[in-house]
């Protein structure tokens, strides 16, 4: 399906309304997933022209965002990734651990941004940062884009090496997302020690549903920022 290929346009104007001439675009995989840590990628691309064919990881097809992230590690001005675990998603809430994740991104990067594009409506980043939020930033914006190709190529890399050691559950083709398979292989096994405890899929499992951890309430997640 033909895309509009991501510009500058959003780092342009930040540059324009905010004086900021380090700009890194933020992106996050494994917020829906049932095992894995959820990973946060931020990318700074400068005003370059993006590599042929960048855009959200999900409109590319495993070899070709193999193929492009390859390419943005030596292209990209600067990137890192931060990640928390499923015990930091069950203790704090979804929100807060994405927080912490960006923010272990953010502060490994060897340039410290001036501003932060953010991939959707949702500012889960806030203060200090100044922050401004793209709905299909992954889409539209380059540096956005590049932070989504690099974060979920590496997820998925990490999840693959737990599929090694956890082979019913294929994690190394469902990274961690329910599927099939991934379904199957709870019921009769119940989670792994990479499995968020909160989640809500444990509710159908009558043989493991002892181990259900409580959500955070939402009190609670806000007294986190």
């Amino acid at each position: 399906m033909p895309y509009e290929p991501p510009t500058h346009a959003v780092e342009r104007s930040l540059r324009a309304t905010t004086g900021a001439k380090v700009v890194a675009g933020v992106d996050e995989v494994g917020r829906g997933a049932w095992a894995g840590p959820v990973t946060v990628c931020a990318a700074v691309t400068g005003l370059r022209r993006p590599p042929e064919g960048l855009t959200d990881s999900k409109l590319l097809n495993p070899r070709r965002r193999a193929e492009i992230a390859g390419t943005l590690e030596s292209w990209v001005t600067a990137y890192a990734f931060g990640h928390s675990t499923p015990d930091e998603i069950d203790r704090l809430g979804m929100t807060a651990a994405l927080r912490l994740a960006a923010v272990r991104a953010l502060e490994t990067l060897p340039v410290t941004p001036e501003a932060v594009i953010l991939d959707g409506k949702h500012d889960y980043l806030g203060a200090p940062w100044r922050v401004r939020t793209v709905i299909k930033g992954d889409q539209s914006c380059v540096a956005v884009a590049a932070a989504s190709v690099l974060a979920k190529v590496r997820r998925d890399g990490m999840m693959a090496e737990l599929g090694a050691r956890h082979g019913p559950f294929a994690f190394h083709d469902n990274a961690g997302y329910p599927s099939p398979v991934h379904r199957a292989a709870l019921a009769q096994h119940g989670p792994t020690p990479h499995h968020r405890l909160s989640w809500a899929y444990l509710d159908a499992l009558p043989r493991w549903k002892h181990l259900k951890r409580p959500r955070v309430a939402p009190v609670e997640q806000a007294e986190l920022f």
